[in-house]
């Protein structure tokens, strides 16, 4: 995929990334999982971490520290199985992840330090928030594997873009299509919002720009 191509993802709101992804079949949305910090976005391919409830060793089970390994870009994305009762991400995570330029973290789980990290301006989107460390209680079970995000498998490399609205996964055999249907849907919009504030009825508006399917382009 081209840089020129990722910058034209990275611009999309998750709103007509969600509408593209539909008008081709694809399940992409990362369902319960909220922006902790506000206002911010991300964009980037994925780099996946999975863990599993810890073993029944009675060694010591720590953080891990894949983070030095995750490069520049990639948003990480973790599998802690929606868990709420204790947390994989915290602040010190976070001040890495931005002085590294990683691109943003999205958890199927729950985060801490909420105050620190809602502070911004790194991007942490997450299940929930807890004080609860996940050490002895989680192990790492994976790096750089698919991992199942609420019925949604995300793939190394898939793409991740995350706003206000939310997370949602882009296959990367198919973002050139999905950016292209994305881009149909915002002119779409966009068009039937300037008829409107012209004068045109809802109604008409939305039957000349095509808004039943606002990925398809339209003569108008």
């Amino acid at each position: 995929m081209s840089k020129q191509r990722i910058a034209r993802l990275a611009v999309l709101d998750t709103a007509a990334v969600s509408d593209a992804l539909d008008s081709l079949g694809i399940a992409g949305v990362l369902a319960g999982i909220r922006p902790l910090v506000p206002s911010v976005r991300c964009c980037g391919p994925a780099y996946t971490v999975r863990y599993r409830e810890r073993g029944a060793s009675a060694e010591f089970q720590g953080a891990p520290n894949y983070i030095d390994d995750v490069p520049e870009g990639a948003v990480v994305v973790v599998d802690n199985g929606g868990r709420t009762d204790c947390t994989n991400w915290g602040s010190l995570l976070t001040e890495v992840a931005r002085s590294r330029g990683i691109a943003g973290t999205v958890l199927h789980g729950s985060a801490r330090d909420y105050d620190e990290i809602s502070a911004g301006p790194y991007p942490v989107f997450c299940t929930a928030v807890t004080m609860v460390s996940g050490k002895n209680r989680v192990e790492l079970d994976g790096l750089q594997e698919p991992i199942d995000i609420a019925g949604v498998e995300v793939r190394p490399g898939d793409y991740i873009v995350a706003d206000g609205n939310g997370a949602i996964r882009v296959p990367a055999d198919k973002v050139d299509e999905v950016v292209s249907r994305a881009e149909q849907v915002d002119r779409t919009e966009a068009a039937i919002a300037a008829a409107v504030r012209q004068g045109s009825r809802l109604d008409h508006a939305r039957a000349t720009f095509n808004y039943a399917r606002p990925w398809d382009a339209s003569d108008g």
